[in-house]
């Protein structure tokens, strides 16, 4: 895996790589710093690439975040679910295996939340996954899934939009801007939060606000930097 993240900082320039999507988890065993895995994303972050990562599937108690979900730095997704009613945003919940926060040194996580639930994607129906879960195979070629991967690979869709639309914006801007246009969850009766910060972070990403909304990005002198 860290000679795959060092392979994708080589190629960057060759390829104009922009964005990684790196839907894994697994538990933490050091502080985040010192974790191997967060030390090549760090570098990738650093160099420009804007790292999208899942949350993981151990919730929904708190301080299950997994590496590399657990790293301040990076944009981590967990999962939402629109129980088959897209249209309807009133009975979205957050699945039980989406992981919350704190992180185990102490970090709010997930930055968002996605669409994971019931997720459809191509998979290669001779594959180790489709010949061990023949049921979730869905027509000739595609197959259903639910995790914090799927919703993963949603914001990092939406994170290539945003970079489409202006190329200009750092991995610290996308960030930014996907937290600062995310909805929160909430009780419309009362109006109160649905599920926690732990939980849901900023809210559940919104694409179009993402891509298109005019939003003001301090930069690191303190100073409102327009990145619409």
């Amino acid at each position: 895996v860290i000679k795959g993240i060092a392979w994708v900082v080589f190629t960057k320039n060759r390829y104009n790589t922009r964005v990684l999507n790196f839907s894994m988890s697994t538990t933490p065993r050091t502080p985040y710093w010192a974790d191997p895995v967060n030390q090549a994303l760090m570098v990738a972050w650093k160099k420009g690439i804007v790292v999208v990562t899942s949350a993981g599937n151990n919730g929904p108690s708190a301080k299950t975040i997994g590496v590399p979900g657990n790293n301040p730095y990076l944009i981590t997704v967990g999962a939402f679910t629109v129980a088959y009613t897209p249209a309807d945003w009133s009975d979205d919940y957050l699945p039980s295996f989406s992981s919350a926060g704190p992180t185990l040194d102490g970090f709010v996580k997930p930055d968002l939340v996605a669409p994971g639930g019931h997720i459809l994607s191509l998979i290669d129906k001779n594959s180790l996954l489709a010949r061990t879960h023949p049921e979730n195979l869905v027509a000739k070629n595609y197959f259903k899934l639910a995790g914090t991967s799927q919703a993963t690979a949603v914001v990092t869709g939406i994170a290539a939009l945003m970079l489409q639309q202006n190329p200009r914006l750092t991995p610290d801007m996308v960030k930014y801007r996907l937290r600062a246009t995310a909805v929160p969850q909430f009780n419309p009766d009362t109006l109160e939060a649905g599920y926690s910060v732990f939980q849901q972070g900023a809210g559940r990403a919104f694409a179009p606000l993402a891509v298109f909304a005019n939003v003001s990005v301090p930069d690191q002198t303190g100073m409102d930097i327009n990145a619409d």
